[in-house]
């Protein structure tokens, strides 16, 4: 096993994934790397299992074989509740639906991690003083003024929601942040300054970021493209 503070965010080795025994592998991935403060673009047509390899990374559900390891830590050696923990712990989601949770203000939605995480909770006080003045901070940085932090996130738009999502992903500064597809919902422009965004943050707190989707034009943006075809053909 590597040291915690060293080698990948992420390795795949020999992973092998079904959903039902008798049928061929959504997934077999014999080798994918992503290095700490990478940010890398996995490119992937619809129905080509990139949400199932996404849930593989974050410990929400464990391959046939193969091992997964995320900070030098053996996400198969883990429990089911010590994986929950290791997850928010380390790791930030930003799904293609937010998912939001929709009677919370958009201030407490994105204090939610630092709710269930202690360690992401410090992080966030150590920055700012306490999470709720990290939250506001990240909500302005990403263009959400402090008039509208107590608004249920109902009344906000599809691009204020995204962005709410994203501080959630942020906030304690996770070393890794995992996206699925959450500019699906935006037009050219708002997809670019979004990415930038997403980018800037990950690169001021060295975190990595995995950024999954069929768009292949949002490639660009990113320090390496991989193809999740590619990937599944190597084996």
């Amino acid at each position: 096993m590597q040291d915690a503070d060293t080698g990948p965010a992420l390795c795949f080795s020999d992973v092998l994934f079904h959903w039902q025994a008798r049928q061929p592998p959504c997934l077999h991935i014999a080798d994918l790397r992503i290095n700490r403060g990478e940010s890398v673009f996995l490119y992937g047509p619809s129905g080509s299992g990139k949400s199932t390899l996404l849930s593989l990374a974050g410990g929400i559900i464990t391959p046939q074989r193969g091992q997964i390891t995320v900070l030098g830590t053996d996400l198969g050696a883990l429990s089911g509740a010590a994986r929950d923990r290791f997850r928010v712990d380390h790791a930030g989601f930003i799904f293609q639906q937010f998912n939001l949770i929709p009677y919370l203000s958009m201030l407490d939605n994105v204090l939610l991690p630092c709710r269930l995480s202690p360690r992401r909770r410090q992080r966030a006080s150590e920055a700012h003083g306490n999470p709720h003045a990290a939250a506001a901070a990240l909500l302005h940085t990403l263009g959400l003024d402090a008039g509208l932090h107590q608004r249920t996130v109902t009344g906000l738009s599809i691009g204020q929601q995204q962005r709410v999502a994203a501080a959630r992903a942020l906030i304690g500064q996770p070393e890794i942040i995992i996206a699925d597809e959450p500019t699906s919902a935006l037009d050219a422009d708002r997809q670019k300054d979004f990415i930038a965004l997403i980018l800037q943050q990950c690169a001021s707190h060295g975190s990595s970021l995995l950024f999954v989707s069929h768009d292949h034009r949002l490639a660009s943006h990113f320090t390496r493209e991989l193809d999740l075809q590619s990937i599944k053909e190597q084996h």
